[in-house]
């Protein structure tokens, strides 16, 4: 039996991982800055990880959502710990697309509407909602066509108010950061606009902080960099570590009803073990603070690089965009220096999303193995 290709595979197979790097079977070790989609955000194999993973397995691995399972509840009361909202619902589920069209659902369930606000550049899953609300038509089919969904490019302050008071809006949903764009955020004074009409239409605002979020921008999400308070919120990817976890995080101002909702693997027993081993690592190890020095450092050094047109940067969410395109240095990185990057849907943007944890050292790695591939 063949497997369904996912996407075009590089010519590297990491069998083991251990911090900061990745080791292929023949043993070769390659620096990780990338983390598999902005994934891996506490490094690979963390011993605390590893530990909490395995002693919950040897508990109990899984039980349906039948049943009370405290560890949903410890997760929680961590989550908003650290994120700052406490007073929120934590609704738990397995990947980023479906937190999206949860969030999505809440909002019609709350004013009745249908129609979805979305951004161009924007990317939100490939399930039916979050793909339809995704700007990439070449994963929209037509069973993904029924959402209404208004697309404006980000910091159009007359085209949203416009579409907000005259469309029968239900939700605005917008990332704290676009990650496969390019790496592009919405501007504080836009956002707020957003936030000011939101409030004014009843509709609402979800931010989608699958990738921009658990630190990944300096901040707990990428939002609270602009001083907005959203009405969900929607994490994933660097939640769990490597581990299929996502959540929903939804304002005390909605009510919940039993069935709205609904998830046979959200939330088991392994998933709040990983997602709790990354948070207990992130405030043990200071990984925010981190997150924003070594960011700053390597900013720095990445304005050495010859060619680059213009560094977009929020603390280890990273775009360098070049001249040129970029697909023949990735391609010299990791197969001459032993660096994964990432790419960008602009093919001259490069990616940079190491875990929150990477040295300075590393960074000087990176730096030097781009300026040596670039200059040649």
């Amino acid at each position: 039996m063949n497997l369904f290709e996912v996407y075009p595979l590089l010519d590297v197979e990491p069998v083991k991982g251990k911090g900061h790097y990745v080791y292929d079977k023949e043993g070769t070790k390659y620096l990780d800055f990338y983390g598999g989609h902005a994934v891996i955000s506490i490094g690979h194999a963390h011993p605390h990880y590893v530990e909490r993973v395995n002693a919950q397995l040897n508990d109990i691995g899984f039980y349906s959502n039948s049943v009370p399972i405290s560890i949903q509840k410890e997760l929680a009361n961590k989550l908003g710990k650290l994120s700052g909202y406490d007073d929120w619902s934590l609704f738990l589920c397995n990947s980023g697309a479906e937190a999206n069209e949860n969030a999505l659902k809440v909002a019609s369930a709350h004013n009745q509407r249908k129609k979805i606000l979305a951004f161009k550049g924007a990317f939100h899953g490939r399930t039916s909602l979050a793909v339809a609300v995704t700007d990439k038509p070449s994963i929209v089919f037509p069973v993904n066509e029924g959402a209404e969904v208004l697309r404006y490019e980000m910091e159009d302050f007359d085209g949203v108010e416009k579409a907000l008071k005259q469309e029968d809006v239900s939700a605005v949903i917008i990332e704290g950061i676009q990650g496969i764009s390019g790496i592009h955020a919405p501007s504080e004074k836009f956002l707020k606009h957003l936030r000011k009409l939101c409030n004014k239409t009843d509709t609402v605002l979800i931010l989608d902080e699958i990738q921009s979020g658990f630190g990944r921008a300096g901040t707990f999400f990428a939002h609270q960099l602009f001083g907005v308070e959203p009405d969900v919120i929607t994490m994933a990817k660097g939640m769990g570590n490597g581990f299929p976890v996502a959540g929903v995080l939804i304002h005390p101002k909605f009510e919940a009803s039993f069935g709205m909702l609904g998830t046979t693997f959200g939330g088991n027993h392994l998933a709040c073990a990983a997602a709790l081993a990354v948070l207990e690592v992130i405030e043990q190890e200071n990984l925010l603070q981190n997150s924003k020095n070594v960011g700053t450092y390597l900013g720095e050094q990445l304005k050495e690089v010859p060619k680059v047109k213009e560094i977009r940067q929020f603390g280890l969410m990273i775009g360098l965009e070049f001249d040129q395109p970029v697909a023949d240095w990735r391609k010299k990185l990791l197969y001459e220096h032993h660096i994964f990057t990432g790419s960008s849907s602009n093919p001259n943007v490069l990616r940079l999303l190491p875990p929150l944890s990477v040295t300075k050292e590393e960074c000087d790695m990176l730096v030097g193995a781009l300026k040596k591939v670039v200059s040649d």
